[in-house]
């Protein structure tokens, strides 16, 4: 028989921290709080939320680290907006930010969730951060919860 491990949406008695960007903040509070609602709506205490603001998508993974080595955390949501606009500064931003935040999660063991729009106008941003095209800082929570109960199913607890 095949054994099979899954993560659920329980997220009682998870601690989750969310790290936001404030550069393009009118897109950003708007994931914030798509992340806030979600982990809200499944379980997780207000007071087991910690929200760190830092500049911009390039510095979010250095938080995200210091968050990640403390161990205060089950899981770390990401959140941020790089525009394209008229240069290719964005690229380099956004390319940064995605290798950050997968080298933070595969070097502490601790999830933590890509929820950067990467879009080439404010537009598609805000399309992204709750407007038609939904929230993906709320889709970014849900895949936290589901990440932090799998590995405490897989470590047995």
């Amino acid at each position: 028989m095949v054994r099979e491990l899954k993560g659920d949406l329980d997220g009682a008695g998870l601690r989750i921290a969310i790290v936001v960007s404030r550069f393009n903040e009118g897109v950003t509070s708007h994931l914030l709080q798509g992340a806030l609602d979600g982990l809200s709506e499944h379980g997780v205490r207000d007071r087991d939320v910690t929200v760190a603001w830092v500049p911009g998508s390039f510095e979010v993974p250095i938080a995200a680290k210091a968050i990640a080595r403390q161990g205060s955390v089950d899981a770390i949501v990401c959140v941020g907006a790089v525009i394209r606009h008229e240069t290719d500064h964005y690229r380099y931003v956004a390319g940064e930010a995605a290798r950050g935040i997968a080298d933070v999660s595969r070097e502490t063991g601790v999830p933590v969730m890509f929820g950067i729009l990467t879009t080439e106008t404010e537009e598609q941003a805000l399309a992204r951060a709750g407007g038609a095209e939904g929230n993906k800082g709320h889709d970014s929570a849900l895949a936290a919860i589901e990440m932090a109960t799998l590995l405490r199913h897989m470590r047995g607890e």
